[in-house]
């Protein structure tokens, strides 16, 4: 039941949301239905199948964003209000490749029957007021900038008013009838020790790592989402074989409900597996090359396929993500080391996402030859910013090793158990940018 319908040209595309969906304990509600109603009003939509320019939408249902809603055409929160109504923050005009921005709140809460008028307007108004003599500046995001966020949050409630009375509502019985689509599975009721993660009778090292970095807590009791990281230290990253992918399909059917998601960060994920099963499935995973434990962390690096497969990019990006995997390749010194979000783009569409990268690089030709400019501070989440160039660029030669600079700077520099981006935070880009460029 797969289709390519809206995964290419001026469209709205298909619609994200975060891996975690329906199991994540911090959630107030499963945002898939949502993100399905949305799906099935925009496809062949007939006044948005010829838009100025491509357009995303993601939608969550927590504080913690790990879909990049800001960076977002239009980003869906899913809250409730005080009487217990749900209905959702709308951002609009965020978005990265050559312009990053990120997007602006239009409105603080949307009722939920409202949710596609509302939606539509937003379209009209893009689809009226947006440019088309320029592709690099016909993206919403521009048109948010230039019109500036008030005055085009004031012509959508315009518009709004003039439609929602005519666009469909959303009733309870609507929501329901998609809910059912994302039924929970079966999952057994487990209590004491049944309940409890398995832990060998002698506890390996690097399964106490996968449990700390890539097992995440599940809104039902004995259960755990885990992250397979496609990161193998001095790997290809997001890549897997086909045997691995038959090995991840069969290990999906026995142990999560044949569940197999994939994330934004290119891992995968398997979402309810029982906790006494943890043990068992690390093994399988060791066996395949698929139990790094290593997500979230430094080599967990975000890379778009850059000049080896890409006829857009100016530098490569895989051998560079490889060799800084393989510099930092102990896993305890990774872990020490805490959150890091390394995020490469061989060229200024920002395929790697490198504008929302604590540690964020950009491959560009210089006179022919690859070099890369270096971003520090970026974030994609709730907190999200972008990260600023500290100066020059690097040749292929210099760059990992300002990486280690910038990474030992952080070391030396934080306090306590402060993450590498909480550390930026406190101090600035002044030492690092010292660090790097004191010869």
């Amino acid at each position: 039941n797969m289709h390519c319908i809206q995964t290419s040209g001026n469209v709205i595309r298909n619609v994200t949301t975060d891996h975690f969906a329906g199991v994540a304990k911090d959630e107030i509600a499963d945002p898939r239905p949502y993100a399905e109603i949305i799906r099935q009003w925009s496809t062949f939509h007939p006044e948005f199948s010829f838009l100025g320019r491509k357009f995303k939408i993601a939608v969550i249902a927590s504080d913690t964003d790990r879909a990049a809603m800001r960076f977002h055409d239009i980003g869906l929160k899913l809250k409730k209000n005080n009487q217990g109504h749900f209905g959702f923050e709308v951002v609009v005009g965020g978005g990265m490749g050559r312009t990053p921005f990120i997007g602006h709140v239009i409105r603080d809460f949307l009722p939920e029957k409202y949710l596609l008028s509302y939606l539509e307007a937003i379209l009209r108004v893009y689809n009226e007021e947006g440019r088309r003599d320029n592709q690099y500046k016909a993206r919403i995001k521009i048109l948010v900038h230039e019109m500036k966020p008030e005055n085009f949050q004031k012509k959508v409630e315009e518009e709004w008013q003039k439609i929602k009375g005519l666009a469909p509502k959303l009733n309870a019985g609507k929501v329901k009838l998609i809910q059912k689509m994302f039924s929970p599975p079966a999952y057994e009721t487990l209590t004491g020790e049944d309940a409890k993660i398995q832990q060998p009778l002698a506890i390996e090292e690097e399964y106490s790592l996968w449990l700390k970095s890539n097992v995440h807590p599940h809104k039902v009791t004995g259960y755990a989402a885990i992250t397979i990281s496609l990161k193998p230290i001095g790997g290809i990253p997001g890549d897997a074989s086909s045997c691995q992918m038959l090995f991840i399909g069969n290990l999906a059917k026995r142990a999560s409900f044949s569940e197999i998601r994939v994330t934004h960060e290119q891992n995968l994920v398997l979402p309810h597996v029982k906790n006494a099963e943890l043990f068992d499935v690390w093994s399988d995973l060791q066996e395949n090359g698929l139990g790094t434990a290593n997500a979230g962390l430094l080599s967990d690096i975000i890379s778009c396929p850059g000049m080896d497969y890409c006829k857009l990019a100016n530098a490569r990006s895989i051998p560079l993500a490889q060799k800084i995997s393989l510099l930092f390749e102990d896993l305890n010194k990774q872990h020490d080391i805490g959150e890091l979000k390394i995020k490469i783009s061989g060229c200024i569409n920002a395929c790697g996402h490198h504008h929302a990268g604590h540690i964020g690089i950009l491959g560009v030709d210089r006179k022919g030859e690859e070099f890369y400019q270096l971003l520090l501070g970026g974030d994609s989440t709730e907190t999200a910013t972008i990260g600023k160039i500290t100066g020059r660029g690097f040749s292929s030669d210099e760059i990992v090793g300002a990486v280690e600079v910038v990474i030992n700077t952080y070391l030396e520099k934080r306090k306590g158990l402060e993450t590498f981006l909480q550390t930026y935070r406190r101090l600035g880009p002044d030492p690092f940018k010292e660090a790097l460029y004191a010869g």
